[in-house]
């Protein structure tokens, strides 16, 4: 038998991120992992407490394809309250594994191999390997540092014939991004000359700094009705090994996310959704904490790396710093990781994951979801980089 005749020819040219296998090395040398953005901040104890008791409680079985009712319910509330948007908890909700797992029903419920997706460059690596690995073709929009601003020139050069949508990251993985009014005032006007679907990541809705607002894309006139809203509870509750997410969408278009969840996965564990319903029901403090928490922990990581002259991307939202390795004079951003690594104890992984081509190779990207004394450790042995 040959392996090759049973492998999918969307794979060719993927592999696993370098995001693992940054982790497995720091696990090798006993470091600080700031490589993967595992968030391991303690979990809200309601969020926890109700979880235990569903289990208790015999909370086992199968929930609906499209999520527990209490679930749903919450998240139409939180998007009301929250989001400023109106979607009906029955028909235009859907909980999912995590919000990969509302992007992979997409690809697979919304579009066809072959069809074009526009992704802003530096990207969220899963979004361009599950698009290839759907038999999507990515095109992209190149955004420069420091603030990343969207040219409408460059999106509409991205945008081909076959081109079916475009996957917008706000706050942005890696780069910390928080697209404005006007930006967003711009893709809904291009999506409709094109009559483009699109796709949002608002997993870090709640981590923006310095007075800037998150603006959900779908509340942009003319965007609801083409707007797929995808975020995750991953980060919000720092529950990222539970994948508890979900997409809202037009009834229409729901129908066929619910009906891929379903064949895909079946449903999100059931009494982790019951825990997540009980998080969303806390208080606006918590939420808006979140915000004043994750600015004292960016300044510390961005006053450490200014210190021993690797230049942070000072992040705008989320909990990711790129900095500029050019100093360290290494090939390649995976070795200018492995020296920081091999030297101070603290992983880092390389731009690369995030960017095509060589401008990914002078970055690192450091994640500061760690509690206070963790990362103070870590800016302590970074201070130590020679």
């Amino acid at each position: 038998m040959s392996p090759a005749r049973f492998r999918s020819r969307h794979l060719d040219g993927l592999a696993q991120s370098d995001i693992r296998r940054m982790t497995q090395e720091c696990t090798r040398l006993g470091g600080l992992n700031l490589g993967q953005g595992i968030c391991d901040l303690p979990t809200p104890g309601p969020v926890r407490d109700a979880a235990a008791a569903a289990i208790a409680a015999g909370e086992s079985i199968y929930s609906p394809m499209h999520g527990r009712p209490e679930l749903r319910a919450a998240l139409a509330d939180k998007l009301a309250r929250h989001n400023g948007l109106t979607y009906d908890p029955d028909t235009e909700i859907v909980v999912t594994p995590g919000s990969s797992g509302a992007f992979s029903c997409v690809l697979h419920g919304l579009l066809q191999p072959g069809d074009g997706i526009v992704l802003f460059e530096p990207y969220y690596g899963y979004h361009r390997n599950a698009a290839q690995a759907a038999g999507l073709v990515p095109s992209f929009v190149t955004l420069s540092p420091p603030d990343f601003a969207v040219a409408e020139a460059a999106v509409r050069a991205a945008i081909t014939p076959t081109t079916r949508a475009l996957v917008l990251c706000t706050p942005s993985n890696p780069c910390g991004k928080v697209w404005t009014r006007a930006e967003l005032e711009l893709i809904a006007a291009i999506a409709a000359e094109a009559d483009l679907l699109v796709l949002t990541d608002e997993v870090y809705e709640y981590i923006v700094f310095d007075g800037r607002e998150h603006i959900s894309p779908a509340t942009i006139p003319g965007l609801r009705e083409r707007t797929v809203t995808i975020t995750s509870l991953s980060k919000t509750f720092s529950i990222t090994g539970w994948r508890i997410g979900m997409a809202a969408a037009p009834p229409d278009l729901a129908q066929s996310l619910m009906l891929v969840n379903d064949l895909q996965v079946v449903c999100a564990a059931t009494p982790l959704q019951l825990g997540a319903a009980a998080g969303l029901a806390m208080d606006d403090d918590y939420f808006a904490g979140l915000t004043r928490q994750f600015t004292v922990l960016r300044d510390l990581l961005c006053d450490a790396l200014t210190d021993v002259d690797l230049p942070p991307i000072v992040p705008q939202g989320a909990y990711y710093v790129l900095a500029d390795v050019s100093r360290l004079g290494k090939a390649t951003g995976r070795e200018a990781a492995m020296h920081i690594l091999e030297e101070t104890g603290v992983a880092s992984v390389s731009g690369a994951c995030f960017y095509r081509g060589p401008i990914g190779e002078q970055y690192v990207r450091f994640c500061f979801a760690k509690e206070e004394p963790v990362l103070r450790e870590a800016c302590a042995r970074l201070r130590t980089l020679s």
